[in-house]
């Protein structure tokens, strides 16, 4: 489902927010679910709409979106006359439009096509290049510096395919997501490398598997021609050689045992083959090994298997944290357990008459409020992410900014922050959110704040306020800063404000059924 939501994004140019889409939609509380991917879409600000629409319109749909066909997700692409649907598993079929609409239920989701279009593959083939640069250029160095001969070249070269085919092995061990692997790997019903490199049967022992054999093989063969590609090829040919028996196990194993196949297991049996053949075909004999010669090749084993030793469990490791990390996020999304940890206000009376600065729609389902002290650094944080909730969603989010502050010390250096910020908000309200901003986002210094927005004159007006709003800090112990209050109820601590955006639609819903049911007790 992931991958084909991801493929969706990539065609609409939002191949940025693959890796966040996957972060989001795997921790949230209804993964996996349509609403689960609507809501992530949602998050990600991507306009989206997941509906339900009479099979007659279906020539008026957009040329490509995700629907429900045979019960299950799949990937529309639609031409004037044809439908073709990609699965889970990376099927591609080809279906008359009367044939879709017999297993199509009618839901679909689409979304809006990204129109602020960034060079994306470019930043993406540019990260590969960079993973990719030490090993061209140690390769690059070596060919340059060392004769190769036509044998050397040929097992160079097959050994670099053979360690990138190894490393996609690697990445499906580990789970990791390659949409052109596994489209590679699922070519037909018999294949799936998934099943086989996942499969007990390939495990040796508690440190190594069949897995890890290839990436050690490839890197090490690798190393050894840079370092010594006359007398490496000659070990490298011989090692094919030996190494036959195990590719007709592992043929075996996937034929009668498993019965699935592994492209890439094929593909790199099939270069190990080709390695042998050449070292069988140039002739060379082993009695030009000698011990100096065998010291390259050593050298080479011990290195990439001591790397390979010490980064595999760090991979494992950090793949085993992210998916804890999923599992306690869903739990943290549950909007019952959010809703469960907000509190009471302990005296809710004069807090409606309060007068702060306001951002947003005022008529939102969410309503929330920051209690700041313009010498708190927490605030600083605090009013960020709430500006940004709310520039991100003005329509459901509204912000109210109060001040903590005690009118009659004047003796505190920041008292002038928080009256030229209120008699800014009542003169010039459209400079209020930059001035806010000054002090709170960009932390502009006292000084320099005062000098750009210090107000001379103060109204009896911003006096009020300042004393309202800290007589009523005082009334409920507020005697610390930020306060964040969402709805009339204290934000819990257990939460930043950024997590807020998770439970948006919660709100609305909320808001809603309690709106009905008004509507019908009346």
């Amino acid at each position: 489902m992931i991958d084909l939501v991801q493929k969706y994004l990539d065609s609409n140019s939002f191949s940025s927010h693959k890796i966040a889409f996957k972060d989001l939609f795997e921790s949230h509380p209804n993964y996996p679910s349509i609403f689960a991917i609507t809501d992530t879409l949602e998050l990600l600000s991507i306009e989206n709409v997941a509906i339900k629409v009479p099979k007659e319109q279906l020539i008026e749909l957009p040329n490509s979106f995700l629907a429900i066909f045979n019960q299950r997700l799949v990937l529309v692409s639609k031409t004037s006359t044809l439908i073709t649907i990609v699965t889970e598993k990376g099927d591609k079929q080809d279906l008359s439009f009367d044939k879709f609409i017999l297993n199509w239920n009618g839901i679909i989701i689409a979304i809006e096509p990204n129109k602020n279009i960034v060079n994306e593959r470019l930043q993406i083939n540019s990260k590969w290049f960079l993973y990719c640069l030490p090993v061209f250029a140690l390769v690059t160095l070596s060919t340059i510096s060392i004769r190769y001969a036509l044998n050397d070249f040929l097992l160079l070269l097959t050994s670099i395919i053979g360690l990138v085919f190894s490393v996609f092995i690697i990445q499906e061990k580990l789970g990791l997501s390659n949409q052109i692997v596994s489209k590679f790997c699922n070519i037909n019903p018999n294949t799936s490398c998934d099943s086989v490199i996942k499969s007990d049967k390939g495990e040796i022992n508690k440190w190594v598997s069949f897995s890890d054999l290839p990436i050690l093989f490839f890197g090490v063969n690798l190393v050894s021609i840079v370092l010594q590609p006359t007398s490496s090829s000659v070990i490298i040919g011989f090692l094919s050689l030996l190494s036959l028996p195990v590719i007709i196990y592992s043929i075996w194993i996937q034929k009668w045992q498993l019965k699935k196949w592994c492209i890439l297991c094929l593909v790199i049996s099939f270069i190990i083959m080709i390695q042998s053949m050449i070292w069988v075909f140039i002739g060379q004999s082993l009695l030009t090994i000698t011990y100096p010669k065998l010291f390259s090749y050593g050298f080479s084993i011990i290195l990439i298997t001591s790397f390979w030793l010490v980064i595999k469990p760090i991979l494992e490791n950090k793949i085993k944290a992210e998916k804890s990390i999923n599992e306690l996020k869903k739990f943290k999304r549950n909007y019952d357990v959010f809703n469960f940890l907000l509190k009471e206000i302990p005296v809710v009376k004069g807090f409606d008459l309060l007068e702060g600065l306001k951002f947003g729609n005022r008529n939102s389902e969410v309503s929330l409020t920051l209690i700041l002290s313009p010498s708190c650094g927490h605030c600083h944080k605090a009013f960020q992410d709430a500006f940004e909730l709310v520039s991100k969603f003005p329509q459901k989010v509204f912000l109210n900014v109060l001040f903590n502050i005690n009118p009659e010390n004047n003796n505190n250096p920041y008292k002038v922050v928080v009256e030229s910020l209120l008699a800014i908000n009542n003169s010039n309200l459209g400079k209020m959110e930059e001035a806010i901003s000054d002090w709170h986002i960009k932390k502009m210094g006292l000084d320099a704040w005062k000098e750009k927005w210090a107000v001379d004159t103060i109204d009896m007006k911003v006096n009020n306020q300042m004393y309202q709003q800290y007589t009523w800090c005082l009334e409920n112990e507020f005697n610390y800063t930020p306060v964040k209050i969402v709805n009339d109820k204290l934000f819990p601590n257990e939460y930043e404000i950024s997590e807020l955006k998770y439970f948006l639609n919660d709100f609305s819903e909320e808001k809603e059924a309690l709106e009905n049911n008004n509507l019908v007790q009346a």
